[in-house]
């Protein structure tokens, strides 16, 4: 990441936010004020507004004459995330079905053809980043981008999971294979065909979860 035109205290904060969604930083893994101060060369007053931000969004956990610490994977807000995104897509997926834009479609079909290169590659993070673009594009066809937003604010604990599926190599021509019938129910202007496969691709998570426990239980809340 660049800083750009961000101030220091948000470049802070969106390195770290990248580094915890991607698992660079593990759930339960420390943080100093003082060594990530040293990392960015700054003086510790943006850090500890990076750290409380952070702690604000439930992604860090900060304890007085302890330390500050990852915040471990809770699964309720795994499923109320899921929740609340599952039936605002199904409700895209309608409107998507009923009108669509074609250069939309053209983006969809772009962003296939990138995933499929990197499977190949096997780059979880690309192929992440390329997950994302494929839902919000739906979003943006349908002219609902601020809700798109809200999903996101919620969605920071779920998007952990996500990736960790990822990298934990969970069927990633599944998860292609899914979007290519999404796309093509909804070229297709099957509504009931684009929400059904739709419901399934969102619910897999619930499918590995087991087996993210039982391979990761140091990352999840009990």
């Amino acid at each position: 990441m660049t800083k750009g035109t961000l101030s220091t205290r948000d470049y802070i904060y969106e390195s770290l936010l990248e580094d915890i969604l991607q698992m660079t930083l593990e759930p339960g893994k420390s943080l100093s004020e003082k060594e990530v101060a040293e990392v960015f060369h700054v003086s510790r007053t943006p850090v500890r507004e990076a750290f409380l931000r952070l702690e604000k969004e439930g992604l860090l956990e900060i304890f007085p004459q302890k330390g500050s610490f990852v915040s471990l994977i809770d699964y309720s807000l795994v499923e109320e995330a899921q929740f609340m995104r599952e039936q605002l897509e199904l409700a895209v997926m309608k409107l998507a079905c009923e009108s669509f834009p074609n250069a939309e479609l053209i983006n969809l079909e772009t962003n296939l053809k990138k995933q499929e290169i990197y499977v190949r590659e096997k780059d979880s993070k690309e192929l992440f980043n390329l997950d994302e673009e494929f839902h919000y594009i739906f979003f943006k066809g349908c002219k609902k981008e601020r809700v798109w937003d809200n999903i996101q604010a919620m969605n920071l604990h779920f998007k952990r999971v996500r990736v960790l599926r990822l990298v934990s190599d969970y069927s990633w021509e599944n998860i292609i294979k899914d979007h290519m019938l999404i796309y093509q129910a909804v070229v297709d202007k099957d509504s009931e065909r684009a929400q059904d496969i739709m419901h399934r691709h969102l619910t897999r998570v619930w499918d590995d979860s087991t087996d993210l426990k039982l391979k990761y239980p140091q990352y999840f809340k009990e």
